[in-house]
Order: C-alpha cells, then sequence, then structure tokens
C-alpha cells in the first residue's frame, strides 16, 4: 500500500513538474520585474488597512493573477504595476462574496462592508484581466442581489453605472454564458428601474451631478435634475450590450426591445445634447437649455461609439489639445479653461469637477479616445501620438512626494492633490489605467469568436521593444510582443502574438490584426 502511495506521490509531483514547466513555457517576461516593483511598493507603505491580499501575500497573488508588461517607457512601466497593487489592496470578502472597494478607508455614504457602486463600471473593465474571474462575477451579483439587502436606502442607484456594458466587456475576456444567462434577468429589470426612476417624457434620462459621481460641475449642482452626457451616454451602452447578450441566448424581444431603446437614445443625445455652435456634446440643464461649457463628459459617448462617424461630431476631440480646452500642465480637465468660472468652487465643499483633474473622468475620456481612433474613420486632430502623450501624463501624474500615488483629484497646475494628506484618498480605486494600457495601448480587442484582435495605438517608431504577457483571454495565456532588432527576446524581429506559448502571428512591422487563435 505504502508503494502505491510512493506511485501516486511520485506520479503528482511529475505532473506537478510538467505543469509548472509548461506555465513557465507560455510566459516569456517572468516575473523578475513584478517582484521587484512590489517589493517597492511594500517599502513605502504603512499598511494601515488590510483586506484579502496584504502586501505580504501580494507578489504571489499579483503573479498569479495579472498580465505582465514591459516597455521602454518606465513612467508608464511603473505605473503598471502600482496600479495592479493598489486594486488588489481593494479586494474584500464579505459573507456575501468578494467586492473591490473605492475607497481604502471606512467612509460614511457607503454601504455595507465599504461598497460604493460609483466606480462600479471601472472595477470591472480593470478587474476582467484578472486571471481569476469569480471575484467579478461575485462582486456583480453582490450588487444586482444583496447591496440593497437590509439597507434603509438604495445603495446600487445611488450613482449612475453602465454596469450591463461592462458586464458585456468582461464576458468578451472572460466567455461564461451561464452567468449571463443566471443574470439576465436581473440587469433587465435593473434597466427598467432607471427608466421608472431617471426618464425623462422626452426620453432622455437626467442626473443630479453628485449622483454621476461629479459634485461642483459648472453645468450644474447637487440638486438639479439635468440631462447629461453621462447617464445618457451609458444607458445606451447598457443597451446596447442587454440586446447582445440576449441575441445570444435567442431571445429575439428582448433583442428588438433594447436595440430600439438604443437607436431613439443615440438620436436624442445627437440631437438634444450636441450644441452645434460649440461643436462639443453639453448638459442641458432643467429650465434653461444647454449649458453652453464645455465639460469632460462630453466626450463620454465615444466611450459607448455612440456618435455618427460625422466630422462634425469628431471636431468636439479638438478642445483635447487646446490649453483654453482642457490641455493643462498636469493632464486633462475636467471643464474648459477658457470658461469664466473654472476653478471657482474649491470652498465650502470636498469635490470639485469645474475643472481639476480627475482620474475618473481621464480614464472615460482616454477610453472615449481609444475609440475614436479605433472605430471611426473621422479622427479630427486626433492620432496615436496624442493618446500615447496623454496617457504618458496620466501615469505621470501618479505621484506625491516623490513617490507612486493615486488620490481623488488634482491641481491642473501643480499636480498637487487637492485632498492634502486626507487617509481616505489613499490607493483611490475610482478609476482605471491597466485596461488602458491592455484594451486600448497595446489594444487586445475582446470579441466573442475565436479571433485575436489586435489594434495597437503605440506611435511609429516610439518603442523598439515591449512585452504584453500572460494575459488570460478566452481561457488561454496570450501573449504580445514588438521587437525591432530582435535581440531583446530572442523571438525574432518584428511584431508576434502568442497563445499558450504557440506563436500564431508574426510580422515586419507593428500593425491592427486579426488572427484566429487555433
Amino acid at each position: 500500500m505504502m508503494v502505491n502511495t510512493r506511485k501516486t506521490l511520485a506520479t503528482v509531483f511529475l505532473l506537478a513538474i510538467a505543469t509548472i514547466g509548461f506555465a513557465q513555457q507560455k510566459s516569456i517576461l517572468g516575473t523578475e520585474k513584478l517582484k521587484k516593483y512590489v517589493e517597492y511598493f511594500n517599502s513605502i507603505d504603512t499598511e494601515a488597512v488590510k483586506n484579502h491580499v496584504p502586501n505580504a501575500a501580494a507578489f504571489s497573488w499579483l503573479a498569479d493573477q495579472t498580465p505582465l508588461f514591459e516597455c521602454p517607457d518606465s513612467v508608464l512601466e511603473q505605473n503598471y504595476y502600482y496600479r495592479w497593487w493598489t486594486y488588489r489592496k481593494h479586494l474584500v470578502k464579505t459573507p456575501e462574496g468578494y467586492i473591490f472597494t473605492e475607497f481604502i478607508e471606512p467612509v460614511k455614504h457607503a454601504g455595507k462592508y465599504n461598497s460604493i457602486s460609483c466606480a462600479l463600471g471601472h472595477h470591472i473593465y480593470e478587474g476582467r484581466w484578472l486571471k481569476d474571474n469569480s471575484y467579478l462575477k461575485d462582486y456583480i451579483k453582490f450588487w444586482l442581489y444583496k447591496a440593497d439587502a437590509g439597507q434603509t436606502k438604495q445603495r446600487f442607484h445611488q450613482f449612475s453605472s453602465w454596469i450591463d456594458d461592462a458586464v458585456y466587456k468582461n464576458y468578451l475576456v472572460k466567455p461564461d454564458q451561464a452567468f449571463l444567462k443566471e443574470i439576465l434577468p436581473a440587469l433587465d429589470r435593473d434597466y427598467e428601474k432607471w427608466e421608472n426612476e431617471r426618464q425623462l417624457k422626452n426620453g432622455l434620462f437626467w442626473q443630479n451631478d453628485v449622483k454621476d459621481g461629479m459634485e461642483e460641475s459648472i453645468s450644474g449642482s447637487r440638486k438639479d435634475q439635468n440631462q447629461r452626457p453621462t447617464i445618457n451616454s451609458y444607458m445606451y451602452g447598457n443597451a446596447i450590450a442587454l440586446s447582445k447578450i440576449a441575441e445570444m441566448f435567442d431571445d429575439q424581444s428582448l433583442v428588438s426591445k433594447y436595440q430600439s431603446k438604443a437607436v431613439a437614445i443615440k438620436k436624442l443625445v445627437q440631437d438634444s445634447l450636441w450644441n452645434a455652435s460649440s461643436s462639443f456634446f453639453e448638459t442641458r440643464k432643467a429650465k434653461n437649455g444647454l449649458a453652453n461649457v464645455r465639460e469632460a463628459i462630453g466626450f463620454t459617448p465615444w466611450d459607448f461609439s455612440l456618435p455618427d462617424d460625422k466630422p462634425i461630431y469628431a471636431k468636439a476631440w479638438n478642445q483635447l489639445l487646446d490649453t483654453a480646452g482642457f490641455d493643462a500642465p498636469w493632464g486633462l480637465t475636467t471643464a474648459e479653461r477658457r470658461d469664466s468660472t473654472f476653478r471657482t468652487r474649491g470652498t465650502g465643499h470636498s469635490c470639485e469637477w469645474d475643472g481639476a483633474l480627475w482620474p475618473f473622468a481621464t480614464s472615460q475620456t482616454l477610453k472615449g479616445l481609444s475609440t475614436l481612433l479605433t472605430n471611426y474613420k473621422n479622427h479630427g486632430k486626433m492620432n496615436a501620438e496624442v493618446f500615447y502623450n496623454e496617457l504618458h501624463q496620466y501615469a505621470a501624474s501618479h505621484i506625491k512626494n516623490g513617490k507612486p500615488y493615486i488620490g481623488e483629484y488634482q491641481d491642473e497646475k501643480t499636480g498637487e492633490w487637492l485632498k492634502g494628506d486626507n487617509p481616505r484618498s489613499s490607493f483611490y480605486n475610482h478609476s482605471t489605467f491597466n485596461d488602458l494600457i491592455i484594451n486600448d495601448l497595446i489594444g487586445i480587442k475582446p470579441r466573442e469568436d475565436n479571433i485575436l484582435e489586435i489594434y495597437p495605438l503605440i506611435p511609429k517608431n516610439q518603442w523598439d521593444w515591449f512585452i504584453l504577457d500572460n494575459v488570460s483571454y478566452h481561457g488561454k495565456i496570450v501573449t504580445v510582443l514588438w521587437d525591432k532588432t530582435g535581440l531583446k527576446y530572442s523571438k525574432g524581429k518584428g511584431f508576434h502574438l502568442f497563445v499558450d506559448g504557440k506563436k500564431i502571428y508574426q510580422s515586419k512591422t507593428m500593425k491592427p490584426v486579426k488572427v484566429p487563435m487555433n
């Protein structure tokens, strides 16, 4: 019996070694760089709050769960690892499953387990690239079924949401039709609830600035019931996503229902929220018509490919490069700098969206710009170089006292974090960054089918090499690699795609590509 046991153990050991060897073959980069960064981040952290993955376990968890990245831009590279390091700090194991928090410290306006729905879409976009999708599935179900249970006020609809869109985008990375089928009725009911709560007779949706997560903006206030580009873009994106999910299950009634809603919202946004004189999507105020101010929320419709592909709409993006528009020394402002009331609401409250830099808005604007460059023919003055420069500046803004930091909001001229040393702002999980690297800069474009599509937005001659490795996609491990000389990674010259360690594509140039994952 002992001999058999020894044979069994030996077999298990050999299988384990073979599995490790196979995993190493799949990964080209290795985890040495990740380890170096984690050790540095751990060394500058007092770790006042410990959640499911403490600093001591950060390296092993991140090595198992996250894609690996290396590039010549040290600012982008360091911030990529910093944002994964901070993201895992917010993973909380609750009696009702895993959730991700927004604030690392408890805050008064949070629900159960310090949960807040404001950045839910951002959390899902970012977390879809983790290897284990069960964290996000728990988190999604928490908001659909558990967040409001036993609460004196609703928590899920405390803030606007693009949850349906995010759920579908998560599916495209981690296909799981059984999960979608399970939650589709709840998603359908939730959309209808938003219609009952926020849809006007004209068909557009209204929202208070504060419940858009954007207090004290130029176009409104905490109480004004305005028709904003944000919530209307979200509801359009949600309708598109629900129609696609329904199509998977051949529910033609639901497909037709949400396609019709999407068509209606698209027309209303373009007819009612587009200001032809300013060439921008703007807030329509409850009583006074268009707000006549350009705010970063006017770029949000492109996050969901809402605007028609016409030069008149693409012209809005020219404001991104205008120093009287949104171009400031430390990044992209939340309102145009030429407005007479820019940055005048900084007293008597804690959060100003009248011009200060907010990572929440920056990540949305960059996502919209990426969509414009990849899905549209009319780009205005925008190109890959603009996207890269703005993404680099966004990464460079993640600093405080010379050390990596992500907080709530910043002065656009000095980079000062405007919540000061308030501990609630540290590691603020209110935006994306790594999704912008993976999905937009490197350009992995998730699809329902078995085609691996890459649309890089790295400017020509910007980098001689880079690698995005260990990407969990459709149950496989994907590697995207560029090596101009072939000497950096010893895999040959040019642009390479690997799936489970097998090279499926090679080209002399880095360009958009679609290739079967066989």
